[in-house]
């Protein structure tokens, strides 16, 4: 019975090709690009704009995101690194999200603007495309048994095991959360799981509002990405051991604040100055 409390966890390693070691983290965080690479172009030939635009400017975008990913998060861990060869190295982890979406603050408008693309467009593209991969990119976190929660209730390991049993979770979900973290050994909440659910309901929610609410105009799918995902990651980051720091405060708290203020003020700002509300379902064919 005790092996059964104390599973072993998942290789990191999917297999090994001329002694390289390609990793689950990496698979996982290539098919979350997949799948927004996929949405985007199948939206995209509704909507009329350029595939090959679209690729072009994933395919940068994607160079971009990861680089300013791990940057964002070598800034906030400067302390766990013990030398400079590690800061390249993201087979095991280390990419923050948040860095992500501040590059692509930045570089999405100018590659619209460089290819001539409607902004509003690839926005559009952009909100639940970028909700989809998240949720398949934490799969990555939960393989390297990372993005985690506390210690869930219970005294034994049993009791634990019960616990994450209650929610109906799949038993390798529950062996997993199995692990030794800050000098605790036990079953721990599965964060990274409630961030996936909850973004695929903000991915689902886009699409129908999108088809069904008559006043959802192109672009809306920037401003309800950041409040959708600013109020869960708020929420998640509560639970969160592992979150990245200044002083006291939890950085991803923060910038998720700040992203719903932003996704806020685009929506209401842009029907006060009315600047150009083209009701989606009437271009999206």
């Amino acid at each position: 019975m005790f092996h059964l409390l104390t599973p072993q966890p998942i290789d990191r390693v999917a297999f090994t090709i001329f002694n390289v070691s390609i990793y689950w983290y990496a698979i996982f965080i290539l098919l979350a690009a997949l799948s927004a690479l996929g949405t985007g172009i199948y939206f995209a030939k509704k909507m009329g704009v350029n595939v090959d635009h679209l690729i072009d400017g994933f395919t940068i975008g994607l160079i971009v995101g990861l680089i300013a990913a791990r940057l964002y998060y070598v800034l906030f861990e400067l302390d766990s690194f013990t030398s400079f060869i590690e800061v390249f190295d993201i087979r095991s982890g280390g990419l923050a999200i948040h860095g992500v979406i501040v590059a692509m603050i930045i570089y999405v408008p100018l590659y619209c603007k460089y290819r001539k693309i409607d902004i509003l467009k690839m926005l559009e593209l952009a909100g639940p495309g970028f909700l989809l991969a998240q949720a398949l990119g934490r799969w990555g976190n939960f393989v390297n048994q990372e993005a985690h929660g506390p210690l869930v209730p219970g005294a034994t390991l049993l009791e634990q095991r019960e616990y994450l049993k209650g929610l109906m979770l799949p038993d390798f979900i529950v062996d997993q959360m199995y692990m030794t973290s800050d000098g605790q050994t036990g079953y721990f909440h599965p964060t990274f799981l409630y961030e996936m659910i909850w973004n695929i309901v903000g991915f689902i929610l886009i699409l129908v509002l999108r088809k069904k609410l008559k006043n959802y105009y192109m672009g809306d799918a920037l401003g309800l990405y950041l409040i959708w995902y600013g109020f869960g990651r708020i929420f998640i980051e509560m639970l969160r051991t592992d979150a990245l720091m200044i002083g006291n405060i939890k950085v991803a708290q923060l910038i998720s604040i700040l992203m719903i203020l932003a996704g806020g003020a685009f929506l209401v700002l842009r029907r006060v100055y009315k600047f150009r509300l083209e009701r989606a379902r009437d271009v999206i064919k």
